[in-house]
């Protein structure tokens, strides 16, 4: 029985655990930084339902991973009404943060002036396209709001693993090579395709390495904007001993258009998967580009070992 003062004599104590120290210690939990700026999402493409329900999954899952987040979603071909435009919304968060200033001075509460990037811009792309980023810049320049803008999320480990994902899904990949699962179906080479040119090319190219080596199967890149791109990449692969092909947008969504995709599968005569989408990954590496760009966290989050 326990007493005022704690467990009666016999009983165990449970004390609380040390501090491990040194490296392998938990890390203290991530918190935002007070007066934080708010990560903005540049979602490209044409605003749809679709588009916002896969932003805001995105939102949600950067959201999960850090308490007290303020995170937006401006799309670039935004109307203002239904889909807030990149340009209103950063607009709106400088807004908001001096009206919170002037409101805390007005109740006698002592604040700092607001000072520094009002937002960190985050595109929601898995890869550099210029084009895009130089419309969201241009966007951002216009809104004549300081913030920041980082680059796309990739390349990187983790993408590799959500390319692996979304062909397993689509029957066109082993979802484990360690335990050997057979899919009847699984490619022997991946035409990994992308759209923004040729560093788009080299950009998905490194995250293909790591595709490869997880499904120990060729993959190659090439540009879906590019005529005739997806061919020769093909029958490259063919040429090198591949037989059935599989084509892996590496692009989240929004900024793919799906006749693109659907022309370039018939073009490489082979199957598709599902874009990368609102992978937890894509989240994640959001807002890795968010938490560097404040230096409040390492650059990247740790990437997956290839299975």
């Amino acid at each position: 029985m326990s007493s005022p003062t704690g467990p009666a004599s016999g009983l165990p104590v449970r004390m609380p655990r040390p501090r491990q120290p040194g490296r392998h210690r938990r890390p203290e939990p991530l918190a935002t930084p007070e007066g934080a700026p708010a990560l903005v999402l540049a979602v490209p493409g044409t605003p749809s339902a679709a588009t916002r329900s896969l932003a805001e999954e995105v939102m949600s899952i950067a959201r999960s991973e850090l308490p007290g987040l303020d995170a937006r979603i401006g799309y670039l071909d935004g109307d203002d009404s239904e889909y807030v435009s990149l340009r209103t919304v950063l607009a709106q968060a400088a807004e908001e943060r001096t009206a919170r200033y002037e409101r805390a001075v007005a109740a006698g509460v002592e604040a700092t002036k607001p000072d520094g990037p009002v937002a960190v811009v985050v595109p929601l792309l898995a890869g550099p396209d210029s084009a895009l980023l130089r419309r969201i810049r241009q966007a951002v320049m216009d809104s004549r709001v300081a913030a920041d803008l980082t680059d796309a999320l990739g390349p990187h480990p983790l993408l590799a693993e959500a390319l692996h994902v979304r062909l397993s899904e689509s029957g066109l990949a082993r979802a484990d090579r360690a335990r050997l699962f057979t899919v009847a179906t699984a490619a022997d080479g991946i035409i990994l395709a992308s759209v923004g040119g040729d560093e788009a090319v080299q950009a998905a190219g490194i995250t293909g390495m790591l595709l490869a080596a997880r499904l120990a199967v060729p993959v190659m890149a090439a540009a879906l904007d590019q005529e005739g791109s997806i061919a020769a990449v093909a029958e490259q692969l063919r040429s090198s001993g591949s037989q059935q092909l599989a084509l892996a947008p590496y692009l989240i969504g929004p900024e793919l258009e799906p006749e693109l995709l659907d022309a370039a599968a018939k073009e490489a005569d082979c199957a598709a998967a599902e874009a990368l989408g609102a992978y937890p990954a894509i989240g994640k590496l959001a807002l890795s580009k968010y938490t560097t760009a404040l230096g409040i966290a390492p650059q990247q989050p740790q990437g997956a070992q290839a299975r």
